[in-house]
């Protein structure tokens, strides 16, 4: 749930992340094998890191350090057809996928049990991958679910239903996005004021990716709507009902409606505004129309408990519309989610229309991904802590962890010491600041504690049925929390992720071991380019703790006000200042970044570089860095940061950013050095260059 994590890299639905840090000692994987270099840890590499071949020195930094620090990459990079953007996370990623791939094939070759991870893993993998085997049995895998659909009669029927279909919110940063099947969606962690952990009600219901794509008058929306409904049409026919057309009309104009029902993005976004605590009971006042207690029932969710309804306006709307709209609208509803969500383990012809709406239409893609690739994406959506278990044994160092540790205590204190030296912030505030920075808890690589799997029992030759077992699986485990202390040492994301993401309700950070990877960390290269590259990335995250949704909870995760008027009034002016030069950033003619929407992630990008320079200083320890190949290491750090933003998006997948993500596109977070003084110093940026910013105009926030 977005007002439960920041990541660094957006994912797809309301769930967007940011990165955090703390270093704390955590226990490194059994049998670790990639060696154990321990030199890396006490003696930085000397490499120049950055891309020199990358840039462009014909372009002044001044005016662009974006086209400077990437310009001859730009020209000559080419998006794969498969992608709707190439850049730093894609060739992270594209690395970590090879290591994966070499497990898997090792896990194939194996002869582990089925009721261990590696068997399940084989099993889950090789089903996915049986393109002829899921062929043959055509819809025969979904009839049961189809079947389940047809007999609903009354709302206590669909409401029972709708309560089966609920699935668990636990990564949306994988392969699946939990709400388009699915009326609502559930997450799980502490309440907002209390040290339990309860569930969390949001909305959901969707096939677009959100409500502005019903509803923007815009005329590209208006025509990815069109396609939407024809694509509907698709589906159901393929699938073998009468009716298509007819059928499709009715979950379009269904759809229609709730997304008028829904929360917008940017109060999605803001997770600080109060959140109502129903018991079960209550929901029929508050919310009347569903038949709470049946659909309770039915999605496991039982007892006396608290549930908080994170968009309780839109709750009570689409509860509204279940009593209100036809019965036969909902069920063909019903039909086209289960068939959408599920149309990569259905017959070919639902899984390529699926493509050509979701790959085509949405992001510009050209080309699907290789099976075997959309299958690694499966495990790890289904079996992610089985596979990452694996993935840090084999391919996370040590070394790196500790090196990484350092790196994140260094940071956190230039963090501190910015607080303490804040000129317009009371000692009250700057207390409560400084504590929360010291008793943040980072985890690096992957979490001390692994999911259990032992009640998932894949079939074999059966993906439809693992898909939908899978789903089920990572309900149990999350509904298994309700009632119980919150673990401030939960990760939400995999090990073998390239993103990380902050915590604020467990004051807590994860960085995956796929992000401490190059392009973002090298062992081997000069401190300068991984605290520009990496040291950026953790000082982001530990500023997502003081950022304009992240500073609304204090040391413990609670959700209170710390601060004095004066200095909320002070920061908020900031912010202000900011999401303003963010606005002012316009990719197209006809669209132009949200400041606003993306504030958060800019008040993380400019602390965060902020920090991570500080820290970079403070580790040579008053000497000069060295200049190498002609950069000095304030250079080197910079020029770092903004190849670490280096993307090339399509179109259509940068228009759909701009329009429903809480990040920046790239090229406007590289521009973040404009508001850091150093930066001015290290390329003797002056007045007149059309990046410069003057003194009293560069926002600073921290």
């Amino acid at each position: 749930m977005n007002q439960a994590r920041r990541s660094l890299k957006p994912g797809p639905g309301i769930f967007t992340a940011l990165l955090l840090a703390l270093a704390i000692p955590v226990l490194g994987p059994a049998g670790c094998t990639a060696g154990e270099d321990e030199d890396a840890a006490r003696n930085p590499g000397t490499g120049l890191g950055i891309d020199a071949a990358a840039m462009d020195k014909t372009v002044k930094p001044g005016d662009d350090f974006y086209g400077y620090a990437n310009g001859s990459w730009l020209r000559s990079a080419k998006i794969p057809d498969d992608k709707a953007q190439f850049g730093a996370f894609t060739e992270a990623e594209l690395e970590t996928s090879k290591q994966l791939g070499k497990l898997i094939d090792d896990i194939l070759k194996g002869d582990a049990a089925p009721d261990s991870n590696p068997g399940r893993i084989r099993a889950y993998y090789s089903a996915y991958l049986d393109t002829a085997r899921i062929e043959a049995a055509g819809m025969e895998p979904a009839r049961a679910d189809l079947a389940r659909f047809a007999a609903v009669n009354d709302v206590a029927g669909l409401s029972r239903v709708l309560g089966q279909q609920v699935r668990a919110d636990v990564d949306p940063f994988n392969a699946t996005d939990f709400f388009t099947e699915n009326l609502f969606g559930l997450f799980v962690t502490r309440a907002l004021d209390g040290d339990l952990q309860v569930p969390y009600l949001l909305q959901g219901g969707l096939g677009l990716p959100e409500r502005e794509y019903y509803l923007s008058s815009a005329p590209k929306m208006a025509e990815i709507r069109q396609k939407y409904r024809a694509y509907i049409e698709t589906v159901l026919a393929a699938a073998g009902l009468p009716d298509a057309a007819q059928r499709a009309e009715r979950v379009y104009g269904l759809e229609m409606k709730i997304a008028a029902a829904h929360a917008t993005r940017e109060q999605s976004e803001d997770f600080t505004r109060p959140l109502p605590e129903w018991a079960p009971a209550e929901f029929a006042k508050k919310a009347p129309g569903i038949d709470w207690g049946t659909f309770f029932a039915a999605a496991g969710v039982a007892g006396p408990g608290k549930i908080t309804a994170y968009h309780p306006q839109a709750i009570a709307r689409l509860s509204a519309l279940v009593a209100k709209e036809p019965l036969d609208a909902w069920k063909d509803w019903l039909v086209f989610h289960q068939l959408n969500g599920n149309a990569d383990v259905l017959p070919a012809r639902i899984d390529a229309a699926h493509f050509a709406f979701y790959g085509k239409v949405l992001r510009g893609i050209a080309k699907e991904q290789p099976r075997q690739r959309r299958a690694l994406d499966a495990v790890n959506d289904a079996l992610g802590d089985a596979l990452g278990k694996l993935y840090v044994e084999q391919y996370f160092p040590a070394s790196a962890k500790r090196e990484i540790e350092g790196m994140v205590a260094g940071i956190k204190g230039a963090f501190e010491r910015r607080i303490g030296a804040l000129d317009w912030m009371a000692p009250e505030t700057r207390s409560q600041a400084i504590e929360k920075v010291r008793t943040m808890e980072v985890g690096v690589g992957y979490p001390e504690t692994w999911k259990d799997y032992s009640a998932f029992a894949v079939l074999p030759n059966e993906a439809y049925a693992n898909k939908v077992a899978a789903g089920r699986v990572r309900l149990a485990q999350q509904l298994g929390k309700v009632g119980k202390p919150l673990d401030p040492r939960e990760w939400w994301m995999n090990a073998q992720l390239v993103n990380a993401v902050n915590l604020p309700l467990q004051n807590a950070l994860n960085f995956p071991a796929a992000i401490l990877q190059r392009p973002f960390f090298d062992a081997k290269a000069d401190p300068a380019f991984n605290y520009g590259a990496i040291g950026a990335v953790i000082g982001h995250e530990i500023s997502h703790s003081f950022d304009n949704n992240g500073a609304g909870f204090d040391a413990r995760g609670r959700l209170r006000n710390w601060w004095t008027a004066a200095d909320l009034a002070k920061f908020n002016r900031a912010g202000a200042a900011l999401a303003d030069q963010y606005d002012r950033y316009r990719p197209f003619p006809d669209l132009h970044v949200n400041g606003k929407l993306t504030l958060g992630e800019n008040i993380a990008d400019v602390a965060g570089l902020a920090a991570a320079w500080d820290a970079y200083r403070a580790s040579l320890k008053g000497k000069e860095p060295p200049v190498i190949d002609g950069f000095t290491g304030d250079q080197r750090f910079f020029i770092a940061y903004a190849q670490s933003w280096g993307t090339k998006y399509r179109e259509e997948a940068l228009r759909g950013r701009i329009a429903t993500d809480g990040h920046a596109p790239g090229q406007y977070r590289a521009q973040t050095v404009r508001n850091v003084d150093a930066w001015y110093r290290a390329f003797d940026v002056q007045p007149g260059d059309k990046l410069y910013l003057a003194p009293e105009k560069r926002v600073q926030v921290w």
